[in-house]
């Protein structure tokens, strides 16, 4: 085969795994733009939810079993699921028992309007957590071990006999799950009534609240779903990565970086500034070194905020 086809198939191949993992990330911002449109909360603890889900996915699959009961590939999809529910649970018990006290109308009118209190908070939960995770579960990597973090789809010869694309199943699984997952997010958002009391809340909350919302169990219930969201990604991501208790620092600026890229306050733009994180990382490895693939994605970041200061899906306008 020649240079010429060489090069063809790296850059497919790469722009391939680049929509896979794309998919993924757009998902893990959308837990975290979730939390963000509807609460105004930077949440610093986001990338431990992703942790927590992760390891609560290995206990559905190998301690419930549900490997075994239900098969590979509906077992994955039955732990990530799992997983979000119980990130749910974690999520609404953080907020009533923390994120109450600091956010809402308790802070309104205050300095920054609560958001030093909330960076505290937030970052102090991160380091609980995360060291709460390494007593618990030891500084071992782990995965869920299946055969499809290893196996793939062979998509080929695309050019005479040459220029062969390779598919893994397990990312291929995840992200066809991520779709559906985010394609549900958005319909729930536009089309049910707690979509619409979500977005009162994040518009307006002293307007909500005198039209009769209940904005602090409207802020929980996003804090619990952007919880889920997140811990659902990390499930599924649990499948081909290895992850220890400080994973969460790995993706954390990932998520930041594709919210704001996005758009901040855009739950459509966390997902696609996800996606086209996942893009500039993959294919900056054909051009650098793995090391130097979050400094690929800070000059695209910086790039982009340079030309369109709001995001690529943000709003000049402030939606409160």
């Amino acid at each position: 085969m020649s240079n010429g086809l060489i090069l063809l198939e790296n850059i497919m191949q790469s722009l391939l795994t680049s929509l896979l993992i794309g998919g993924i990330y757009g998902l893990l911002c959308v837990g975290l733009g979730m939390i963000f449109s509807v609460m105004r909360v930077i949440n610093f603890a986001q990338g431990e939810f992703m942790m927590l889900g992760m390891y609560a996915a290995l206990f559905a699959f190998s301690g419930l079993g549900l490997g075994a009961l239900l098969g590979t590939w509906t077992g994955l999809v039955a732990s990530a699921l799992f997983a979000g529910v119980a990130m749910y649970v974690v999520g609404a018990i953080l907020h009533a028992a923390l994120l109450v006290r600091v956010t809402g109308s308790r802070v309104a009118g205050t300095e920054g309007d609560g958001h030093y209190p909330q960076l505290t908070l937030t970052l102090g939960l991160s380091l609980v957590l995360a060291n709460g995770g390494l007593i618990l579960f030891g500084s071992s990597p782990h995965t869920i071990q299946t055969s499809l973090s290893s196996s793939a789809w062979e998509i080929g010869p695309l050019i005479g006999e040459d220029v062969y694309l390779f598919l893994n199943q397990a990312r291929s699984l995840s992200f066809l799950t991520t779709i559906v997952v985010a394609v549900a997010v958005a319909l729930f958002i536009r089309h049910t009534r707690m979509g619409k009391i979500l977005r009162a809340a994040a518009d307006n909350a002293a307007a909500a609240t005198y039209m009769g919302i209940d904005v602090s169990r409207a802020h929980r219930f996003a804090f619990g779903l952007g919880s889920a969201i997140t811990g659902l990604a990390g499930g599924l991501l649990a499948a081909s990565y290895p992850f220890q208790p400080y994973v969460g620092i790995e993706f954390v600026v990932i998520m930041y970086a594709g919210v704001v890229l996005g758009g901040m306050g855009s739950i459509k733009g966390a997902f696609w500034g996800g996606v086209v994180i996942g893009f500039v990382q993959q294919m900056s490895n054909l051009v650098l070194p793995s090391q130097l693939q979050n400094t690929a994605i800070f000059i695209v970041f910086l790039l982009v905020m340079l030309l369109r200061p709001q995001g690529l899906f943000g709003r000049t306008t402030d939606r409160a």
